[in-house]
């Protein structure tokens, strides 16, 4: 055997025993999503360079060191390092602000970013989310919030963390910034590289740091009189009370964290983090919050807007513990004739079935059918004679025997008892 072409650094292939779980991530995304109101969108892999420039921000960490970008006929292509850019340029380019407000959209799908591979964090990665857009009130914003709890509870992930905080508007943000920058400024030398490269062209990011002799410095008590301080206008502050208001009535459980930022320079007011307690471990599993000067500065009609966005792969870690799903029967049976008619007959009713192509002894069967199915359906010789089946269930090892004509009403009650 000669070298084998392994999969790329960063990339990982998702293997048929693990893509149900990812059937059941996406199924559940369309169920909470649609019964909310949002509509598909699949937007490109890749786009014009300047679209994540102008959008996500070039001082951002994605658009300097990130990206994966290439020339092609002269053009600046990018793959998309997120997609909420995306989702607003499609919204801007299809004339969707003349539809009636809301317009709310979900996505789902692969990202790349060129960083260092690491549990959970990939270079290919898949993300699920939502935009909303044409809401300035904190209803859209509790709405975003809701919603995201109401996805990972459908998951079975319900022991979460919410944290909440507002970035305030560009105006008493930037007075904000300057406070900032004016009490940091004297450890200046004892920041991390990135830090440092951050304190002119982006201050807020600074909070966001996870660098230890950094997070020291940040709480120095003179500067976490400044991060503590209410800088937030009087607009400001009463969008975020009323949000608060709203998240109590629904019964959401949250915590304000002056640090909480987020890593890109479109957020304004609302910012969201949740994460989950699941399986012993703290995960953030959701970011997100509100980007009103988004859709105008690229280009379109000054828009609000609010969405969140999942890693899939974080998703997916936390809940592979649940069993995949078994099909329904498998038929065990040395007739290959009879069996295809009664495989091709469960198939065309919605009952999930399969059999050895091969017709192997009948041991050989049952064993294969104790591990790919719930119950064996078997069809010897004396049930064709008598217009029977007999059926095992693989998981009790009880079997009976029934009228042929009585089977499908029998595995669609199984069908409807499973789904209740």
């Amino acid at each position: 055997m000669g070298n084998i072409i392994k999969v790329q650094k960063g990339t990982k292939d998702i293997l048929p025993s693990e893509v149900e779980l990812w059937h059941f991530m996406e199924q559940k995304a369309l169920e909470v999503f649609s019964y909310a109101g949002y509509s598909e969108i699949r937007t490109p892999i890749f786009e014009a360079t300047e679209l994540f420039a102008r959008g996500v921000g070039d001082t951002t960490d994605i658009v300097n060191k990130e990206m994966y970008t290439f020339e092609k006929s002269e053009r600046s292509i990018t793959l998309r390092p997120e997609n909420t850019a995306g989702v607003v340029r499609a919204f801007i380019e299809h004339g969707m602000h003349r539809l009636s407000a809301p317009v709310k959209l979900w996505y789902k799908g692969p990202m790349f970013r060129y960083e260092r591979p690491q549990a959970g964090r990939q270079r290919q990665f898949h993300q699920v989310g939502i935009e909303m857009f044409g809401i300035e009130q904190p209803t859209a914003d509790a709405e975003a919030i809701a919603i995201a709890v109401r996805y990972l509870n459908s998951l079975g992930l319900d022991d979460l963390d919410i944290e909440i905080n507002s970035l305030g508007c560009p105006k008493c943000r930037e007075e904000f910034k300057d406070k900032l920058k004016e009490v940091i400024k004297p450890h200046l030398n004892n920041l991390c590289e990135d830090c440092q490269n951050r304190f002119e062209k982006n201050p807020l990011r600074l909070l966001d740091c996870k660098v230890e002799s950094c997070k020291e410095i940040y709480a120095i008590p003179e500067i976490q009189a400044v991060i503590q301080n209410d800088f937030i206008c009087e607009e400001c502050a009463e969008h975020f009370e009323t949000l608060k208001m709203y998240l109590d009535n629904l019964g959401i459980n949250y915590s304000v964290n002056k640090l909480l930022v987020r890593g890109l320079d479109y957020y304004n007011r609302t910012v969201f983090e949740i994460k989950s307690n699941n399986l012993g471990s703290q995960n953030a599993v959701c970011g997100g919050g509100r980007y009103d000067s988004l859709v105008k500065n690229l280009g379109g009609t000054d828009t609000p807007a609010v969405g969140f966005a999942m890693g899939m792969e974080r998703l997916f870690s936390l809940i592979e513990d649940k069993q995949n799903t078994k099909l329904t029967a498998y038929v065990v049976s040395t007739n290959i004739e009879e069996t295809i008619k009664l495989i091709a007959e469960l198939r065309n009713n919605g009952i999930s079935a399969d059999f050895d192509m091969t017709n192997k002894k009948f041991t050989k069967q049952m064993e294969k059918a104790a591990k790919l199915a719930e119950y064996a359906l078997i069809l010897g010789d004396d049930e064709i004679l008598n217009n029977q089946i007999s059926i095992k269930d693989l998981n009790t090892s009880t079997q009976k025997t029934i009228n042929r004509n009585d089977l499908l009403v029998f595995l669609n009650q199984i069908k409807q008892a499973k789904h209740n």
